[in-house]
């Protein structure tokens, strides 16, 4: 196999803005699905079933249906119909957001119902509210278990925005798909995508072992 790193070279620059727009895409992603997922989480959490079921219906809908398809239809529909036009950049952002929002929502549920439960109890009994004691005793304290699960989802997010190449994302994919599609040569393209995956993966990996252990240590 005569391997061409000269188109390497001469796509370098474009992978490289691409690399760019799925670290944004991803950054921005979590960012907004923790949040929401946060709140998801705890609605899920409510006592009165009644009120809990949409939190549950949205989990069971996001995670129980494909990433490719969530991505096509707010593509095509959703973002159009408040925008008047399509935004790949716009509607990978809501796709991948409200997708890992439902797998960040499991992530909160599970940390917080870890911490002890006798943790609330005695943050009441020292007179907070319910809201008061969720926030500086149970959550501080939940935050800890949560960064592994947190920070795979993180990891699994940057490999699921390759999906956005199919709306025209210009993300990291999509100019691999670009540069198969002018020389039809799969190898340097891919490959170079996958290793560009791969050390952006091993990094995020790296630095989230780091953050565990310096909070184990506190």
């Amino acid at each position: 196999m005569d391997f061409r790193w000269d188109l390497i070279a001469e796509y370098a620059p474009l992978f490289l803005q691409g690399t760019l727009i799925t670290v944004g895409l991803s950054l921005a992603s979590i960012i907004i699905g923790s949040v929401l997922g946060l709140f998801i989480g705890l609605g899920k959490m409510m006592r009165n079933k009644l009120w809990a079921l949409p939190f549950n219906w949205y989990i069971n809908v996001f995670r129980g249906t494909p990433l490719m398809v969530q991505i096509l239809l707010i593509h095509f529909a959703v973002v159009p119909a408040f925008l008047g036009t399509t935004n790949a950049i716009v509607a990978a952002i809501l796709a991948l957001s409200l997708n890992s929002a439902a797998y960040v929502a499991e992530i909160f549920r599970a940390g917080i119902q870890s911490i002890d439960k006798g943790q609330m109890e005695a943050a009441r009994s020292l007179g907070m509210t319910h809201g008061q004691a969720m926030r500086f005793v149970i959550l501080p304290q939940a935050i800890k278990r949560m960064i592994p699960p947190l920070g795979n989802e993180f990891i699994v997010l940057i490999k699921d925005s390759s999906l956005a190449a199919l709306i025209a994302a210009p993300e990291l994919m999509y100019w691999g798909r670009a540069m198969q599609g002018q020389y039809m040569r799969p190898w340097e393209p891919y490959l170079t995508a996958a290793v560009i995956y791969l050390v952006l993966t091993l990094t995020l990996n790296f630095l989230l072992n780091r953050i565990e252990r310096r909070l184990a240590t506190e």
